[in-house]
């Protein structure tokens, strides 16, 4: 009897995925945080056999949450579950720990696919992930993508940048002082080589980090 942690922001969403894991692990227990903090504390009092996340939340550093949760719980097992793409994100919480991302939007074979592996402890990734893997793994001339050059923190920040929020903004939101976030906004501007937000926002929409 499998006991699950969904952690995501939206009723409709938490509902969905109960009602498509009743339907193959029947006898499951399913327990909702619907930001990092709460699910946080959930995990601290209970082993969960497999955690389900969005990795859009409210007031939540999704990387941070992440980590803290493998810190003090090694063997969790954690299934990003998204509608940011794939080739942007995914690779990034696999390299963190999580065993898996799965679309939002993925057919619910795929969906179920993903879980059944992550309950098992074995990664899961779509063949359209293992397939780019496979190629740059055996690509010589191999280039990353350009976002491949921030640390976590200066993604997320990106993130916050690129869909309008101010340094003031994000600061209260990712609770650090005004002067960090500026750091790291001068830092992203460098390693992207753009000036302005304008800049920065055309490559995101190249990369499809816009959507």
């Amino acid at each position: 009897m499998p006991h699950i942690l969904l952690v995501d922001d939206h009723t409709v969403i938490t509902t969905g995925l109960k009602i498509v894991i009743g339907n193959f692990l029947a006898n499951s227990v399913i327990d909702v945080a619907n930001n990092g903090d709460i699910a946080f504390e959930k995990v601290k009092r209970t082993d969960y056999d497999l955690i389900i996340m969005d990795i859009s939340l409210p007031n939540t550093d999704s990387f941070n949450i992440v980590s803290n949760i493998l810190a003090i719980k090694p063997a969790s097992r954690i299934l990003m579950f998204s509608m940011s793409p794939e080739d942007m994100f995914a690779k990034r919480y696999l390299r963190l720990g999580a065993l898996g991302y799965i679309s939002k939007d993925a057919p619910l074979k795929e969906i179920k696919n993903a879980i059944e592996n992550a309950l098992k402890n074995q990664r899961y990734m779509s063949p359209e992930l293992q397939e780019k893997i496979a190629l740059e793994a055996l690509s010589n001339d191999h280039h990353e993508n350009e976002f491949d050059k921030l640390s976590p923190r200066e993604f997320e920040i990106v993130q916050h940048l690129v869909h309008g929020d101010s340094v003031s903004e994000i600061s209260k939101k990712l609770h650090l002082h005004t002067s960090t976030i500026g750091t790291h906004k001068a830092k992203i501007f460098e390693k992207l080589h753009c000036e302005n937000i304008v800049e920065l926002v055309t490559i995101a929409k190249v990369h499809n980090l816009i959507y």
